[in-house]
């Protein structure tokens, strides 16, 4: 005996559990010609179907509610309707539109950003031409236009690829001289800042975001064809730049809509 109650099922508010008889009315129609139908007419025009395949007290009362339902939705219109239009009515007395709200939270995310078994050698050139050098006196990394021949003066960086689950922003990446001289980026007094750090490169196998060794990671972004862009993983909205026009200017951090400074570089 089923413990379905008939009575509360046509007496109560029809519940997300219940949502279901669109699919269940609308999915019996395909099974019509293999059975015996009875047909019922509820409206002119309109003829309810009813199969006799033997069903649960669940599907009778699911199907008295579906047609109880395009019974009131019918009758709101206001003049005769035939054809599609019809349809549509018969349809929008059937289906539930549900609107879920979405309540934003102030919890963080922390997210972990593991390094890949995958490292490329590559050198830096702004888009006027300037190769990123390197000055061991001043501990800084400079845009130089280089003349012929002295191309061994260019930064030969050791770009890292990270994954994290929420990589949606672009591929992370850490730009490293050497085993242990690394790019990094910090806030200070407001305004981001590029360094050159020395740190163990066993430190930054795996890194959090939720302390500081994410000052060492960047958002790589490719556009065309062979521009790249880098974004502090830390200070969002400030790039790896050069100057527009002068010569052996140290790189620095600028914001994202900066006109006075180049962001894209070419990989070699």
């Amino acid at each position: 005996m089923s413990d379905f109650d008939l009575s509360q099922a046509l007496e109560g508010p029809l519940d997300s559990e219940d949502n279901g008889f669109e699919d269940c009315f609308i999915n019996k129609a395909t099974n019509m010609t293999e059975v015996q139908d009875e047909f019922f007419s509820i409206e002119e025009g309109l003829d309810l179907v009813v199969s006799k395949n033997p069903k649960t007290l669940r599907h009778v009362a699911i199907l008295l509610l579906a047609a109880n339902r395009m019974r009131r939705g019918l009758s709101c219109c206001s003049r005769g309707l035939k054809g599609e239009e019809l349809c549509s009515a018969i349809m929008d007395s059937l289906v539930t539109e549900t609107t879920i709200g979405i309540q934003s939270s102030s919890t963080t995310v922390t997210r972990i950003f593991h390094r890949l078994n995958s490292v490329t050698q590559c050198t830096l050139c702004d888009m006027v031409q300037k190769d990123v050098v390197y000055s061991s006196d001043e501990f800084k990394l400079q845009a130089i236009t280089l003349q012929g021949g002295q191309g061994e003066c260019k930064v030969n960086f050791k770009m890292s690829k990270y994954m994290t689950l929420s990589d949606d922003v672009g591929q992370t990446v850490v730009l490293s001289i050497g085993s242990n001289l690394h790019m990094s980026c910090s806030l200070e007094d407001g305004k981001a800042t590029l360094l050159l750090e020395k740190c163990d490169e066993g430190e930054l196998k795996k890194i959090s975001d939720d302390g500081d060794m994410d000052r060492f990671l960047f958002f790589k972004r490719t556009e065309g064809v062979s521009q790249n862009s880098f974004e502090s993983v830390k200070c969002r909205g400030w790039l790896i730049s050069t100057s527009w026009e002068e010569e052996s200017k140290p790189l620095e951090m600028c914001e994202i809509d900066s006109a006075e400074r180049l962001t894209l570089f070419k990989l070699n």
